[in-house]
């Protein structure tokens, strides 16, 4: 009896051996926790590199729409060729970025009351007409000087999002980044647009 309890634990002694071994052996642990902490910073690295570049694009529709408005609000008068050749204002200003489909508004509005106005004309990158002649605007309530003109400026742009986590990137492709600015006229009381429809 007491041999077959001897013999017993030496065979599982010797089965365990090699376990104790691979329990003590500490030269695979910076591989294991390499493997963890890799997928990790990786997401955090291409997240922050995601965010960064958002961040690129938003500050070139800022300065898009801005510069649209300001150049507009110079004019003495305006045609639909001026308002069609913003489409390059865009091009340049979100360069170097790729631009491909996007929603310019560009509206003439007289202002009547705090914080509202009538538009005079409007156009939008594909050269129709997104707000009819004499129908009312909301502005912001800050704009209240009656009798004054303004030109706005509507921008926005689809920004695709290259985010590798599968649950995020299967729900938010595509988000937009939009900008809007107002310019009071530099010169006159009004900027007409002559060949404007509507």
């Amino acid at each position: 009896m007491k041999t077959v309890a001897a013999s017993f634990k030496q065979s599982i002694s010797a089965l365990s051996r090699p376990f104790r071994g691979l329990a003590n052996d500490r030269k695979g642990a910076g591989a294991v926790e390499f493997a963890i902490i890799v997928p990790l910073l990786l997401m955090g690295y291409l997240g922050a590199f995601e965010v960064s570049v958002g961040f690129g694009v938003a500050r070139k529709v800022a300065h898009a729409s801005n510069t649209i408005a300001d150049v507009l609000a110079q004019q003495k008068d305006v045609t639909k060729a001026t308002l069609d050749g913003m489409k390059g204002v865009v091009k340049a200003a979100l360069s170097p970025y790729e631009v491909g489909s996007y929603t310019l508004k560009m509206t003439g509005i007289k202002v009547t009351g705090p914080g509202t106005g009538v538009v005079t004309w409007s156009r939008d990158q594909s050269g129709a007409t997104p707000y009819a002649a004499g129908t009312p605007a909301t502005l912001p309530k800050e704009l209240t000087t009656v009798g004054t003109f303004l030109v706005r400026s509507e921008l926005v742009v689809p920004h695709k999002l290259m985010l590798m986590a599968p649950d995020i990137s299967n729900t938010l492709k595509e988000i937009n980044i939009s900008k809007t600015y107002y310019y009071q006229q530099r010169m006159g009381t009004e900027i007409l647009c002559k060949d404007c429809t509507g």
